[in-house]
């Protein structure tokens, strides 16, 4: 069945390969992808897409890597050293995602779950390399933090907002948002794993594959 699924997951994604993205108008700053951990060695990666662990069951990146525009870089840097002065550093899921991903997302999304995934027609903060999905994990021990609900879960529970879970799990969850708050994301009221650059609209949405982004930002 899986080998089935993965079949089935990588027509689509073809498919959606061979649409182009939507064209926009406007002046637009030049993209500067660089890699989160060349920054930030201390930044650790789980990234679900280059795997099968992940809402799809089967790998759509090619490599596990994570990159954002060069500020929301920084920024997020800049987050993981305050929470480092705390016993918490940065679990990287995934930051820009090239937008035929976002297109298979939506395709294979049921309608009723579309909330939890970018319309390709508007293309995502992702696609622009101004998102980045994180969580915390203990620097002591390398363990992820536990939140209300997990990375990806299609869920009232993954709400930024959602009163349920343990106090603890709370905690955690509105201290990410604080600190990544400070220093100019907006958390996504669905995806309490989710946050938008404050630049996000100025820069173009992008559908370049991880393996030809510049070599300098390597």
């Amino acid at each position: 069945m899986r080998i089935y699924l993965q079949g089935i997951l990588l027509i689509l994604f073809l498919a959606s390969c061979a649409v182009k993205p939507p064209r926009e108008k406007g002046e637009f700053r030049n993209a500067d992808l660089v890699e989160l951990i060349k920054l930030d060695s201390t930044l650790k990666l789980d990234i679900r897409y280059a795997t099968a662990n992940n809402f799809t069951g089967a790998p759509v990146y090619e490599e596990a890597k994570a990159y954002l525009q060069r500020p929301a870089a920084e920024a997020v840097v800049k987050a993981d050293s305050v929470l480092g002065t705390m016993g918490y550093g940065l679990l990287i899921f995934d930051g820009y995602r090239p937008w035929s991903v976002t297109k298979l997302f939506w395709d294979i999304t049921p309608e009723k779950e579309k909330i939890f995934v970018a319309n390709p027609r508007e293309g995502s903060r992702h696609n622009r390399g101004c998102a980045v999905d994180l969580s915390l994990y203990y620097l002591s021990s390398g363990k992820e933090v536990e939140m209300p609900s997990a990375y990806d879960a299609a869920l009232e529970s993954a709400y930024a907002d959602y009163q349920g879970g343990t106090k603890e799990e709370r905690e955690n969850r509105d201290l990410l948002i604080q600190v990544m708050t400070r220093f100019g994301f907006q958390v996504y009221e669905y995806e309490w794993w989710h946050f938008d650059y404050k630049d996000w609209q100025s820069y173009r949405i992008l559908n370049i594959p991880f393996s030809e982004i510049n070599a300098d930002a390597k």
